[in-house]
């Protein structure tokens, strides 16, 4: 069973920083793209960063300079790394990949999501 677990949330004043992490577990053959989305109340869920197999990154207009992402292909882990956090950027971070895994019908490729972990800036 492929699991995402994410960690790093928290509550942090304006101009502060976090970082999440977010690990695959599992038996896992591949995983293709990683990407963090975000939730604020009463708004859509939004793509904040993105990262390809290769190391190509793509960020939300709002958080470029500000957010890095990353990830460790060793350890099946991607990483954001958040800088210079302003009020706006409260919300429920998810963590999203790209799995190929093994199923009883062969190997298949699906999109994984984890529980979400809450990122709360006081201003």
């Amino acid at each position: 069973q492929v699991q995402l677990v994410e960690s790093g949330g928290g509550l942090v004043q304006a101009g502060g920083s976090l970082r999440l992490s977010c690990a695959a577990s599992g038996i896992i053959f591949s995983i293709n793209g990683m990407g963090w989305y975000r939730q604020a109340p009463g708004k859509q869920r939004e793509l904040v960063a993105a990262i390809t197999s290769a190391g190509s990154t793509d960020y939300a207009d709002s958080v470029k300079v500000r957010f890095t992402i990353s990830r460790d292909n060793a350890k099946n882990t991607v990483y954001l790394q958040m800088n210079s956090l302003k009020p706006e950027d409260t919300a429920v971070y998810y963590c999203n990949a790209d799995i190929r895994a093994p199923t009883k019908l062969g190997p298949v490729r699906n999109n994984y999501w984890g529980q979400g972990t809450q990122v709360t800036v006081s201003s």
